[in-house]
């Protein structure tokens, strides 16, 4: 099973001091396993001291469209449109008609459970049940990303977790980029133990697409993308097809991070893990009897450079979501650039009937 994170976790924060030796060729493959997972870990130990320090996060103006309506709209702190810095500073609100209280966080390509953790702090502080789940070869899960070659493989941690649950149990799905990928997946196959599934800008495909098929204008199409971009990573040899890809670090922070605080992206520049290409280069099959009856939502990004606002708007249009809601200022990580929107809308859907 995947490695699970909450803010309850116990992390060294004398981790964060240690430095990392670099160099010997003849170090073992078990000791570099170990030296990544406490570099992950570290790196976690950074964000956490982040957030205990620096409570105060800017939020933006957003606003949902949509055929439903929330029973809190005249509440003034719940309501994502309020800029009153007074009213921001209130405690959080309590949470009325809410179905379930877990919460299940999916993070993107390259991300891990470690990207959420403003998230969670916020969603524990409000009375949910938050859990992030590391993918597998994401995080600290330390298998090999060559390794990992279907959409079953990749999301397996969140397939365990479901498998898992008590039979009368529901959780609230949120799927950031490809992770709603993975979300689609668990909506086929465990649509009965998922209260809403939400898509933060995330791809939201139809019966028959492949994961990928939504970057392609960002990205050109998989075929070409599979022969040219410089960005693959050939596990099995040159000769091989590509088993995955990474972006560089300058080209990750214009595509993901263009309105994300410094310090966060210097968390995800020592965190993000190579993206395995078998999972969103496999077309998925969504039945309307399972998938189809899933209440999905989903969250627009408006200043994302990774997942265009048009192209999120086409993945709306095309899949007809039951709410959309908008962030204003946000990149392709409102987890990082936009965490207090973010968290008011994670609990309007929450408690949406």
């Amino acid at each position: 099973m995947g490695n699970r994170f909450s803010c309850k976790t116990k992390v060294n924060n004398n981790g964060s001091k240690s430095s990392r030796r670099i160099g010997g060729g003849n170090r073992s493959q078990k000791k570099l396993h170990t030296d990544e997972e406490l570099l992950h870990m570290q790196a976690l130990s950074l964000a956490i001291q982040h957030h205990q320090s620096s409570q105060r996060f800017e939020g933006s103006m957003s606003r949902r469209i949509g055929s439903t309506s929330s029973r809190r709209r005249n509440n003034p702190v719940s309501d994502p449109t309020v800029t009153d810095p007074k009213q921001q500073k209130q405690s959080p609100e309590i949470l009325e008609n809410v179905e379930t209280k877990k919460i299940v966080l999916i993070h993107g390509e390259g991300f891990g459970a470690w990207c959420w953790y403003k998230s969670i702090a916020q969603l524990e502080e409000s009375g949910m049940l938050p859990t992030a789940i590391d993918l597998t070869g994401s995080g600290i899960d330390l298998k090999d990303t060559n390794k990992v070659t279907t959409l079953e493989d990749y999301s397996k941690p969140l397939i365990d977790y479901l498998e898992n649950l008590p039979e009368d149990d529901k959780v609230i799905l949120v799927g950031h980029s490809i992770g709603g990928a993975c979300v689609s997946y668990a909506l086929e196959h465990f649509q009965q133990k998922i209260s809403k599934a939400i898509f933060l800008c995330g791809t939201m495909v139809a019966d028959g697409q492949k994961p990928f098929d939504v970057f392609a204008d960002q990205l050109g199409s998989s075929e070409l993308f599979m022969k040219e971009s410089k960005f693959l990573i050939h596990g099995n040899g040159k000769d091989n097809p590509a088993t995955g890809f990474m972006f560089e670090k300058q080209q990750m922070r214009g595509l993901y991070f263009n309105q994300s605080p410094a310090k966060d992206i210097a968390l995800a520049m020592v965190s993000m893990r190579p993206i395995p290409l078998g999972p969103i280069m496999q077309n998925l099959s969504l039945s309307k009897e399972k998938y189809g009856k899933g209440r999905r939502f989903y969250i627009q990004t408006l200043e994302d450079h990774f997942l265009s606002p048009d192209i999120q708007e086409k993945l709306v249009r095309e899949n007809s979501p039951e709410g959309v809601f908008k962030i204003k200022g946000s990149d392709h990580c409102p987890f990082f650039s936009k965490p207090q929107s973010l968290h008011k809308i994670l609990l309007e859907i929450a408690q949406i009937a």
